[in-house]
C-alpha cells in the first residue's frame, strides 16, 4: 500500500522528502501498540516481538562454538588459567578496546589470574600489535597473548611473535582478507570462511566477542571441574562493559547486541564497576545512565585517553578496585575530553573549508598537515553527518606520509573498499568495517587513493542517497510532545545505530521564539493551534537552512516539525522538547 507523505511533505527546507518508516502512526494509540509498531518497522518480525520488547541474553545467546576457531582459544586459555601462565590482554586505544581488554582482565581476575594489559600508543605505535610490542612482552615473561579490537591483519607482527614462541589468540571483528595471520586462533565473525550462522553476527563490537569468548572459557572450565570448590565467575555482572563498548563503537544494535545494551544498562545503574560510577559522576549525569549517556557521554570521555592522553588510562579505570584511583582518573578523562574537544574543533573547521572546495564527490576525502590524529575519526563522523555522504580525514605527518580514519553512511561499504585499497598497493595499512576505517598512506599517496575510493564507491553513494528522505514513526498534535509519549517510545529501544530511535511530527506550529545558544545551536519555542507550546533544540544547525528557517520564521507562517522527543530533566521536573531534525513550511506541504 502506498502511504502519503507525512504531513504531505515532499521537499523540506533541508531538500528532503518525508517518508513514513512504517506504517502510519496514530498518536491515539496504546502504547503497547505503538511498541508493536515501532518495532516491526525497524525489521522485527511479528514473532519475534515479546523477545524484543523486553531483550535477554539467553534470548539471543548464540553457542560459542559456532565461530571458528571459539573452542581452541576456550581450551588454551582454560590451560593458561588451570596453569597459572602470565596472559597479557592487547587492546585497541578506543572504547571497544578499552572495554574489550577490561572485560577479560576482571574475569580472569576472578578466575585467580592476574592478567596484564597493553595498550598501544595511537601517535608512537599506530593501530594494532607490532613485532616489537608482542616480542616485548614475551620478553617480559608473558606466555599468552590475547588481541582485543585488533589483530585480524597484523601478518607480520603475528609471524614474529610465533618465531619467538609466544601464542596469541586474536578476538576481533573487523574485515578480514582471504588469508589469515599466524595466530593460535583467530575469533572473528567477519572471517571470510566463517559459517553463515556466525557470520550473521558480523555486526557485534569486540567488546561482544570478547563476552562470547568468556563465555566459552567459563564453560570449558566448569567442564574440567574448575569450579568444585571455586565460585564461578557472573558473565552478567560484566554487561556494563559490553553495552559501552556495543554502542560508543556504532555497532548495530539489533539482535544480541539489543540484549547486551539493554542488559548492560541495567547492570551500569547499579553502579558495581568503580571505575565506570565514578565517570558517570565525572560526567555529571544525575541520573542512571540511557544509551545516549555510553555514546555521548561516557564513550567520548574513555575515548580522550587514548585520542590526546595516556592510551591505558580507559583500561585502568575500568579494571581498577581503587576509588581514590577510579575518581582521579575520571577526572583526568573528563579534563581530556575538553582538551580534544578544542582540538577537534580547530581540526573540523580546517576540514570543512576544505571539503567545500573539493566539489561534490561521492567520498568527501581531506587531509592536513599538522592535524591531531587523535580526532580525525571524530571529524570525519562529522563531516559524513554533515554532507551525507562517507567521509575520510588523513592527517599528514612532516613527511606527508597520513593517517586517516573514515566514516560512512548506510549502504556504503568503506571498511572493504579500504580493505580493496591497501590490497591494490595504495596503502600502507587499512582496514575496517562497513561503517568505519582508519588506514595510513605514503607521501604522495592520497591523490591516487581518493580517485580509487571515487571509482570503486561513487555507484553505491549514488544509490544510498539517490532515495535521500527522512523517516518518521508518528504524526502528533504539540501538545502530544509529552514525558507519556517519550516513555512509551523509549520501550521499543534500546535505540542507536541500525535500531533508529523514533522520529515524529509536530504540528502545526508558529515560531514563537528563536535564538542561537552554544556553539552553532538553535533553540525555540513553538506553538501550535492546539494552545500548546514546546520547546524546541536544533543542534549544530545555526548556520544551516534549518537554523534560519527558525530564526527568521515570520510570525503568520506555520511549520511542520520532525525530530525525536526528549525528557528535559535539568531544571528539576520532567518536561518533553523536541530534538529538531528537519522542518517544512505548512503552506508549502502538498
Amino acid at each position: 500500500m502506498q502511504l502519503s507523505p507525512p504531513c504531505g511533505v515532499t521537499r523540506s527546507i533541508t531538500g528532503q522528502a518525508w517518508r513514513w518508516r512504517g506504517l502510519a502512526a496514530d498518536a491515539g494509540f496504546q502504547p503497547e501498540a505503538l511498541v508493536d509498531q515501532l518495532l516491526l518497522a525497524r525489521g522485527c518480525a511479528r514473532e519475534a516481538l515479546a523477545a524484543h520488547r523486553a531483550p535477554t541474553i539467553r534470548d539471543f545467546m548464540p553457542d560459542p562454538s559456532l565461530f571458528r576457531d571459539m573452542d581452541a582459544a576456550a581450551a588454551r586459555l582454560a590451560d593458561a588459567v588451570a596453569a597459572g601462565e602470565a596472559i597479557t590482554v592487547f587492546g585497541d586505544y578506543d572504547v571497544d578496546g578499552a572495554t574489550s581488554a577490561a572485560l577479560l582482565v576482571r574475569l580472569l581476575g576472578a578466575l585467580g589470574v592476574r592478567a596484564g594489559h597493553y595498550i598501544p600508543d595511537r601517535l608512537l605505535e599506530g593501530y594494532g600489535p607490532s613485532a616489537d610490542a608482542l616480542v616485548g612482552l614475551k620478553r617480559a615473561g608473558a606466555s599468552l597473548v590475547v588481541t582485543v579490537d585488533c589483530g585480524a591483519l597484523a601478518f607480520e607482527a603475528l609471524a614474529a611473535a610465533r618465531a619467538a614462541g609466544l601464542d596469541v589468540i586474536v578476538v576481533d571483528h573487523h574485515k578480514c582478507e582471504t588469508r589469515l595471520p599466524e595466530a593460535l586462533a583467530i575469533v572473528n565473525p567477519n572471517r571470510l570462511d566463517e559459517a553463515d550462522q556466525a557470520a550473521q553476527h558480523g555486526h557485534l563490537a569486540a567488546v561482544g566477542m570478547a563476552f562470547l569468548l568468556g563465555a566459552a572459557l567459563v564453560r570449558t572450565l566448569r567442564a574440567r571441574g574448575w569450579f568444585a570448590g571455586r565460585a564461578e565467575p557472573r558473565l552478567l555482572d560484566l554487561l556494563d562493559l559490553v553495552a559501552l563498548g556495543t554502542v560508543a563503537d556504532v555497532a548495530a544494535l539489533r539482535g544480541l547486541n539489543r540484549a547486551f545494551v539493554a542488559q548492560g544498562l541495567k547492570v551500569l545503574a547499579q553502579g558495581r564497576n568503580i571505575g565506570l560510577a565514578a565517570l558517570v559522576e565525572a560526567a555529571r549525569l544525575k541520573r542512571p545512565p540511557s544509551c545516549t549517556d555510553l555514546g555521548f557521554a561516557l564513550g567520548p570521555r574513555i575515548n580522550a585517553g587514548g585520542r590526546v592522553g595516556r592510551a591505558d588510562l580507559g583500561v585502568r579505570l575500568l579494571t581498577t578496585e581503587d576509588p581514590a584511583e577510579a575518581r582521579a582518573i575520571a577526572l583526568e578523562l573528563d579534563r581530556l575530553n575538553e582538551e580534544r574537544r578544542a582540538i577537534e574543533q580547530a581540526v573540523r573547521d580546517e576540514a570543512e573549508a576544505l571539503a567545500a572546495t573539493a566539489g561534490d564527490r561521492a567520498v568527501a576525502l581531506v587531509a592536513g598537515a599538522g592535524w591531531h590524529p587523535g580526532v580525525i575519526g571524530i571529524v570525519a563522523g562529522r563531516l559524513k553527518e554533515r554532507l551525507g555522504r562517507p567521509a575520510i580525514v588523513i592527517a599528514l605527518d612532516e613527511t606527508g606520509a597520513g593517517k586517516g580514519s573514515g566514516r560512512s553512511i548506510a549502504g556504503v561499504d568503506l571498511g572493504a573498499a579500504v580493505l580493496a585499497a591497501r590490497e591494490s598497493g595504495l596503502l600502507l595499512a587499512g582496514g575496517g568495517h562497513a561503517m568505519a576505517a582508519g588506514l595510513s598512506v605514503a607521501p604522495g599517496g592520497v591523490p591516487a587513493l581518493a580517485a580509487f575510493l571515487e571509482e570503486r564507491l561513487a555507484g553505491a553513494v549514488a544509490a544510498a542517497t539517490a532515495e535521500r528522505a527522512l523517516l518518521l514513526d508518528a504524526v502528533v498534535a504539540p501538545g502530544g510532545v509529552t514525558p507519556s509519549l517519550v516513555e512509551a517510545m523509549e520501550a521499543g529501544g534500546p535505540y542507536g545505530a541500525g535500531w533508529p530511535s523514533p522520529r515524529v511530527a509536530a504540528g502545526r506550529v508558529r515560531v514563537v521564539r528563536a535564538d542561537c545558544v552554544g556553539t552553532g545551536h538553535v533553540r525555540a519555542i513553538v506553538a501550535g493551534s492546539d494552545g500548546r507550546s514546546i520547546k524546541a533544540m536544533a543542534f549544530n544547525a545555526a548556520q544551516g537552512p534549518l537554523g534560519q528557517a527558525l530564526l527568521g520564521a515570520p510570525p503568520h507562517r506555520s511549520l511542520w516539525l520532525a525530530g525525536r522527543a526528549r525528557i528535559d530533566d535539568w531544571s528539576g521536573r520532567a518536561a518533553a522538547e523536541l530534538h529538531v531534525d528537519d522542518a517544512a513550511w505548512a503552506d508549502e506541504a502538498a
